[in-house]
């Protein structure tokens, strides 16, 4: 299965990282969530700061493009095959970064992709 990193996730079930944690549970799809406050979501520990996590597919993006600057080594490091821009996450800094290592980038909705099937 693709192995999807959620970066900016949080406890807060209003949140859409939330959301897109849960919707991917749901579907059976190794989830990995990783926030600025440690939490959990339904079983699902919420990492701090930049943990390896290896062979990650997919890296979900819910974090604005200010707080992205300081992750973007540790994006392009976990070499994912593909970064999914969430509505309010355009960067097109990262989107370039990402295009010369060869990174499928993804201007989308995670839960509207996991979802619909597109995922």
């Amino acid at each position: 299965m693709r192995k999807t990193l959620v970066l900016g996730a949080s406890s807060n079930p209003r949140r859409y990282s939330y959301k897109a944690v849960r919707s991917l549970q749901r579907k059976n799809i190794p989830v990995v969530a990783v926030g600025l406050r440690k939490g959990e979501i339904k079983g699902t520990e919420i990492l701090t700061g930049k943990p390896f996590i290896d062979q990650v597919h997919t890296i979900a993006l819910y974090m604005g493009k200010e707080r992205q600057v300081e992750y973007y080594d540790y994006i392009l490091e976990l070499n994912p095959e593909r970064i999914i821009f969430n509505p309010g996450t355009d960067n097109s800094e990262l989107v370039d970064m990402a295009d010369k290592q060869g990174i499928e980038v993804v201007t989308d909705c995670t839960l509207v992709m996991v979802h619909s099937g597109k995922f």
